[in-house]
């Protein structure tokens, strides 16, 4: 490692360990030297003047905290000695130069997609069983045990496998400790046969909301489901309703209409209180499910530009690298999509804080920086209506690993977005359409998140991890990127790409950025398959607006 502490800005007072240092240890750094007061593990940050309580701490060259109390020079920065602390933020008051990156490679790069009727593309092929209400979710668990099996998308049954073998050594009286290492090769997995091979597979959305909440929840799950029907990967959708609750087919209707006028995907909806039994209502949907099938298998991958792509920018788990490596790497990604006139969505709101001032400096527009400085600042009050703050973001887990406020946290996730204009801000649960980065206000909670990234047209999600995070969605991959070596080595399974090499300085962060959009491209055309899919991590969580950070 060429150096084991980084200074990200001329402006920074504080120092991130690249390894573990120890106390008493020489640091030297822009040609100063410094002993440091205290250990300080990897990930964790350190300053490099002494602060007396009241100092700016200044990290990525803006305020990210306040001394609480005296720190010495060489002293870890914690949870008792600094506490969180942003700068105010205003309209920008001058115009926004931007450089684009180097696109060469990209120009004439296509990945497979599915062309819709509506002129997006796909990046797979879904049929969509949704309730409107949290009444029909067993009705709808009915249905996903009656299709998954018969059509070849349920998955291996290695697991019930086992529990049958230790039934098997129990009732003979053997021991029945069977582990992974000793399945016996009968036990191994084996995928049942596809019926339709051109459907990636049929999903079964549950979820707890669509009546006894306020109307805004209501109205903004049938605006989310909207979403999630307009979406290119999916080709059309069974909806279970009840009948009585507050999301009204009406409403999903009408929010369907606001994404397309020209909806021409089949619809179909069935209400148990008018159908006058389940039993009624099910074996209608069953038939015309399976018809709606028949049909969507008919589609069939094609040639497609990258700026048919839309790409979410998610980070969960994170640690203390996170700003550094895998952030900035997706970034990039961003910046070449923008480049090309591909969308991108930037989201969870409570980790901009303490960066909405650049955010707003690169806003196309005064419309766009007023609704985004509208929307953070109604989150906000949201926020401290229910006794919380953005302050109380970051997890133990983010602590444990270097995040110890929530200004540091939030200009880490910012690099996600790169450094490329703000073409476009979307409040939840609003459909994205313009080409570049788009901010859209979100918690930063994991499946919260990229279920609402999901909902506003991301077709892949790059989700950027520290500490390991197995989420996933129901419709679009979640390639999931390692911030540190460490972590995609210990927890393979759910690790698609690992981007530990720009901490070791054996790789660049355009050059991990190209890797991940490689694989991007890869995973769109369905030539490869995310950890989180081959898991089934089909993870759908609605917001309720002022709860979730």
């Amino acid at each position: 490692m060429p150096n084991p502490v980084l200074k990200l800005d001329a402006r920074d007072n504080v120092l991130i360990a690249l390894q573990d240092l120890r106390k008493g240890e020489r640091i030297r750094f822009s040609s100063h030297d410094l002993v440091l007061a205290t250990d300080v593990p990897a990930k964790q940050k350190f300053v490099t003047e002494t602060l007396a309580p009241g100092n700016d701490v200044m990290m990525y060259g803006i305020l990210i905290g306040k001394a609480r109390e005296p720190i010495q020079i060489g002293e870890i920065l914690t949870t008792r000695n600094t506490v969180h602390e942003t700068s105010p933020f205003r309209e920008s008051s001058h115009e926004y130069r931007w450089t684009p990156p180097d696109v060469g490679p990209w120009w004439q790069r296509t990945f497979m997609g599915y062309l819709r009727a509506d002129g997006q593309v796909g990046t797979r092929n879904y049929w969509l069983v949704v309730p409107l209400v949290f009444c029909e979710n067993r009705n709808i668990e009915v249905l996903k045990q009656a299709f998954e099996e018969e059509l070849g998308f349920a998955p291996p049954k290695i697991y019930r496998q086992q529990v049958a073998e230790l039934v098997r050594r129990y009732l003979k009286g053997e021991t029945p400790t069977l582990v992974p290492e000793s399945l016996p090769e009968t036990l191994r997995a084996v995928a049942s046969p596809r019926i339709f091979e051109n459907i990636d597979g049929i999903k079964f959305l549950l979820h707890e909301g669509g009546c006894g909440g306020t109307r805004e929840d209501s109205n903004n799950l049938c605006g989310l489901i909207a979403g999630y029907m307009h979406h290119p990967n999916v080709a059309g959708a069974t909806v279970l309703s009840l009948g009585c609750q507050h999301s009204q087919g009406t409403i999903l209707r009408e929010q369907i209409l606001r994404r397309d006028p020209g909806f021409q995907k089949p619809l179909l909806m069935y209400e148990q209180q008018q159908s006058g039994s389940e039993f009624k209502m099910l074996t209608e949907a069953i038939p015309a499910t399976f018809l709606g099938l028949v049909e969507a298998n008919k589609a069939s991958r094609a040639p497609a530009p990258l700026s048919r792509l839309c790409v979410g920018l998610k980070c969960g788990g994170s640690d203390g690298f996170s700003g550094i490596s895998a952030n900035p790497a997706i970034g990039h990604v961003s910046d070449v999509l923008a480049t090309l006139k591909g969308r991108t969505i930037l989201s969870e709101f409570p980790e901009l804080c303490g960066v909405e001032q650049e955010l707003i400096d690169r806003c196309v527009s005064h419309e766009v920086s007023d609704r985004f400085i509208q929307l953070m600042r109604d989150y906000a009050a949201r926020a401290k209506a229910v006794r919380s703050g953005f302050d109380m973001n970051p997890s133990p887990g983010n602590i444990r690993d270097g995040l110890i406020t929530d200004a540091m946290k939030s200009a880490g996730a910012a690099r996600k977005g790169g450094t490329s204009p703000v073409t476009a801000v979307l409040d939840y649960p609003e459909y994205s359409s313009e080409p570049g980065l788009n901010l859209q206000c979100t918690p930063g909670n994991d499946v919260e998140c990229v279920t609402a990234q999901v909902g506003a047209g991301a077709s892949v999600v790059l989700f950027t991890t520290g500490l390991g995070t197995p989420t996933g969605n129901p419709i679009a991959p979640v390639i999931k990127i390692s911030t540190n070596s460490p972590l995609a080595e210990r927890m393979q399974d759910i690790i698609d790409i690992d981007t530990g090499d720009i901490i070791t300085g054996n790789k660049t962060v355009e050059e991990a950025g190209n890797a991940i959009l490689d694989l991007a491209v890869r995973v769109a055309s369905g030539e490869a398959r995310t950890k989180a899919e081959l898991l089934g991590q089909d993870d759908f969580i609605p917001w309720k607006r002022g709860v979730s950070l």
